[in-house]
């Protein structure tokens, strides 16, 4: 059924639950896990008056923001190991989290990709977006959406 299952995580309580699932349905079918965490470049102003940033420090910020999500991800990768499942850990850096996430599936070559939703709805919905939604219509592979 399916072979390389890709999980999206944030770290957060909701997205653990998506993991979980993951990683139960990949020990179920032998089939692998490509753990995603999308972290955003550093955000750059270019209006007149803005601090100058100095590039060293914004490599900085950036390199620890990608080991601190790489550790996330090496958690991911040990609950895998406890269920006999084969991770890869990937850690992403986009500002645009679905597009990433579509990316890398196709990259990685997935046939499901695993998730969370917040479920918003209404003018939080529109307001705050969903990367969730934005995946579940671009993608071409199957969406397992988790709430």
């Amino acid at each position: 059924m399916y072979q390389r299952i890709l999980v999206a995580t944030d770290g957060s309580e909701l997205s653990q639950k998506a993991v979980d699932s993951a990683l139960g349905l990949a020990a179920q079918l032998g089939a692998s896990v490509v753990a995603v965490k999308v972290v955003p470049p550093y955000p750059q102003s270019y209006f007149e008056g803005a601090m100058a940033i100095d590039l060293k420090q914004v490599a900085q910020t950036e390199e620890h923001w990608s080991a601190a999500a790489m550790r996330e991800l090496e958690v991911v990768q040990s609950a895998g190991l406890a269920r006999n499942v084969t991770v890869t850990p990937l850690v992403v850096r986009s500002d645009q989290v679905s597009e990433a996430l579509i990316a890398s599936a196709q990259k990685h070559h997935c046939d499901l990709i695993v998730m969370a939703s917040h479920g918003r709805r209404g003018v939080s919905r529109l307001l705050l977006g969903s990367e969730t939604q934005h995946v579940l219509t671009h993608s071409h592979i199957p969406v397992l959406v988790l709430r």
